[in-house]
């Protein structure tokens, strides 16, 4: 029997001896973790000690949070238990705390008095519990939804159709995209590699491209002229595999052309990656999978019109200046701003960006984070956040100092766009995307210059939704905050009813 006499310092492999109590780090606490994959597996503590070479009790501290993982042993864990590395992210644990903290704060549950520490003792202790709940409260609203719709059609004399929304598509791609801190290398070397092998020149790029789609594919591209009368009017993009024709609309100005024939050669030539990207299990129908496929489709499109380390380098050069980058690329405000928040390769990192986008409405339609902002996912989001105000002034850039709820400060751009438009009664919607990033990162954006980055007066406090922030003062407060108590004066009426007046 082995019997351990000493506890190695965090970060070593364990040496045999006795343990002591202190916990360890909360970097390293990894503990409950460890013990719900080896639950899933069926294994004890005993069984798994041993495949790792280690006593018991030193795998008990580990799954009680009073010891570190260490790297290796972290590697040989992920392999006995079959694995991604990925699966130990903290990441991963702040986003399923947060959006099980967002879920909690629907009115639903108001008569169980959650606490946040028993929220995260939930994520903590049974991460897999915690996503279950997330599911049903998606199918919670997705019902309440459908009830709603169906009790405005029933009202207005139409018929009842049956639309499932449990699974909402683009809520599971957005978590495939989070989850791979919305970069693929392997979609990355395949547009570095249609560079080499179709010898192509920025400045003749949709020409290069497509005599590669017609010398390597067979398929021609043609440019349709469209007249209101055409039931294909509306169509901007169609690939006809039988014909091998890519036909364009002519309402596509070059920069979408160039972008559409780059997404038709991914779907090509990176079918055997798509289908391995599309095959997680987080993707739970087909539905989901085809729109999983068109987005890394869209990613691939923005590698090849913007090579990594070609665009890496321009935007270090020219400080992350949008408009710059998006003129010398020959792309558009939002996809330069998409492509910035996909520099995530190891060792060639660009600054850390967050991305949003939204309608007039208050709907988000894009959502990611890098910089470590927390994005409203079930409800708007705080109307305190500089996209809104871009609405006010269209094609002008709003920059914003941001402080989040929990002290994080974030420097936040924002701008409207407008999508190309299909002639003068096909107006495509205002939409505004806005871009940010950690506070620490702002001296290397341009748009930080003439910014007293140190001045506190400066910073906006905002918050992720009114519902799951904790300042009770907000004039645009519109309603209640969970976390503290409601307190209503019948002879003081503040800015908003939910805020409470300072006194």
């Amino acid at each position: 029997m082995r019997d351990d006499s000493s506890i190695p310092p965090a970060g070593e492999p364990p040496r045999r001896g006795v343990a002591s109590p202190e916990p360890a780090p909360a970097s390293a606490r990894l503990g409950a973790k460890v013990r719900a994959l080896r639950r899933r597996e069926g294994i004890s503590q005993a069984q798994l000690a041993q495949r790792l070479d280690i006593s018991p009790s030193y795998l008990n501290l580990i799954e009680n949070n009073r010891r570190p993982l260490p790297s290796p042993l972290l590697i040989k864990l992920a392999q006995q238990l079959h694995v991604d590395l990925a699966s130990f992210a903290a990441d991963d644990d702040q986003r399923l705390i947060a959006d099980l903290v967002e879920a909690f704060a629907d009115p639903f549950f108001e008569e169980h008095g959650l606490t946040s520490t028993e929220v995260r003792e939930l994520a903590g202790s049974s991460p897999g519990a915690g996503r279950a709940v997330l599911s049903l409260y998606r199918a919670y609203t997705a019902a309440r939804e459908m009830a709603d719709d169906l009790s405005s059609r029933l009202t207005d004399g139409e018929s009842a159709g049956t639309f499932d929304r449990s699974q909402i598509p683009s809520e599971e791609v957005g978590d495939l995209i989070q989850r791979q801190m919305n970069y693929f290398p392997d979609l990355e070397d395949g547009a570095d590699a249609l560079w080499k092998r179709a010898r192509l020149v920025v400045d003749d790029l949709y020409s290069g491209l497509v005599r590669h789609l017609d010398r390597e594919h067979g398929v021609r591209v043609e440019i349709a002229r469209t007249t209101r009368k055409d039931s294909d009017h509306d169509v901007l993009r169609r690939f006809e595999p039988e014909r091998r024709v890519l036909t364009l609309s002519e309402l596509l100005p070059t920069r979408s052309r160039t972008f559409q024939v780059a997404y038709q050669i991914g779907m090509l030539e990176q079918r055997l990656t798509l289908d391995h990207l599309t095959s997680d299990p987080l993707l739970t129908s087909d539905a989901t999978r085809s729109l999983a496929r068109v987005a890394l489709g869209n990613y691939y499109a923005g590698a090849v019109l913007m090579p990594y380390e070609t665009f890496l380098a321009a935007a270090r050069q020219q400080r992350y200046d949008i408009e710059v980058l998006g003129r010398r690329f020959r792309v558009g405000f939002e996809q330069v701003c998409h492509r910035l928040t996909t520099l995530r390769r190891p060792g060639a990192e660009g600054v850390p960006f967050h991305m949003i986008r939204i309608d007039v409405g208050g709907n988000i339609s894009k959502r990611f984070s890098a910089s470590g902002i927390r994005i409203a996912r079930y409800s708007g989001a705080c109307p305190k956040w500089n996209i809104f105000a871009a609405f006010q002034t269209p094609g002008m850039i709003r920059i914003q100092v941001s402080r989040v709820t929990s002290g994080g400060v974030f420097f936040c751009l924002a701008r409207t766009i407008q999508k190309d438009s299909g002639g003068y009664h096909h107006q495509q919607p205002v939409m505004a995307v806005g871009l940010g990033c950690p506070i620490e990162h702002a001296r290397e954006l341009v748009y930080s210059d003439g910014v007293d980055l140190m001045n506190p007066d400066i910073c906006i406090p905002i918050g992720t939704t009114c519902r799951t922030c904790e300042r009770t003062d907000c004039e645009q407060r519109a309603v209640p905050s969970i976390k503290a108590p409601l307190v209503v004066d019948e002879n003081i009426r503040g800015s908003s009813l939910y805020a409470t007046p300072r006194r």
